[in-house]
């Protein structure tokens, strides 16, 4: 396999590895607290291979014309990357159970109350980082027709349920640290909160979405004028 191909393929199962350990990560009330930290450090270790895999983009940041495409998405990959750093560094700070030996990095008041901020930042995050890439990837699979009306239907009303949810979950008090703990429904069936947490990431792949393509439409008016 052509090494380009390889790391594609590479970059490909540790975005879908992300995801889904995102939506668990996202599901304390699913997963327990010792499941949770390990899964922590799992999502960790992909951070790090995701960053290794993409280190010639580090190289091309102060090189080249930046357009709007461009500007967003190198804002949005930066923030997602500090949110994941601090999100890892006050987990690990609290952690009993797969890094104990790293309790007590931060003071724990601090930590958790940055720990659950940054976690839905990180989450709002990379589900917008995912949205941009989005029209690329959908290019890529060249879906026309009947079958990209009904998938682009499909993706418009699960972003309108996952806004729904999203705007009565009280992400929005955790971001902006309106409250020091998470207030979590441990009587709610597993399934429905994966798949709550995966509309709510789809919502913000939208907005992501929606901000790629206007960006290119941008550029394309840019170039005509």
């Amino acid at each position: 396999m052509h090494e380009k191909h390889r790391n594609n393929l590479i970059r490909r199962i540790t975005d879908i590895g992300m995801t889904t350990m995102l939506l668990f990560l996202m599901a304390y009330q699913v997963t327990g607290e010792t499941l949770h930290e390990w899964i922590g450090i799992g999502m960790t270790m992909l951070v790090i291979v995701h960053q290794i895999l993409n280190r010639k983009w580090y190289g091309t940041l102060l090189k080249g014309r930046y357009r709007p495409y461009r500007i967003v998405t190198t804002a949005v990959s930066t923030l997602l990357l500090l949110s994941f750093a601090l999100t890892a560094f006050c987990g690990m700070s609290m952690s009993s159970h797969a890094v104990p030996f790293l309790y007590g990095m931060a003071p724990i008041s601090f930590a958790r109350q940055m720990h659950l901020s940054m976690s839905h930042w990180s989450f709002v995050l990379m589900g917008l980082h995912l949205g941009l890439h989005i029209p690329a990837l959908m290019a890529s699979m060249k879906i026309a027709g009947r079958k990209k009306t009904l998938i682009t239907a499909a993706y418009c009303c699960a972003a309108g349920l996952g806004l729904w949810l999203f705007l009565h979950s009280g992400m929005m008090s955790y971001m902006l640290f309106r409250v020091p703990f998470a207030f979590l429904d441990y009587d709610k069936a597993g399934a429905l909160v994966i798949l709550e947490n995966l509309l709510m990431l789809m919502f913000w792949a939208f907005a992501g979405t929606m901000c790629s393509l206007l960006c290119v439409r941008y550029s394309r008016k840019e170039k005509d004028n």
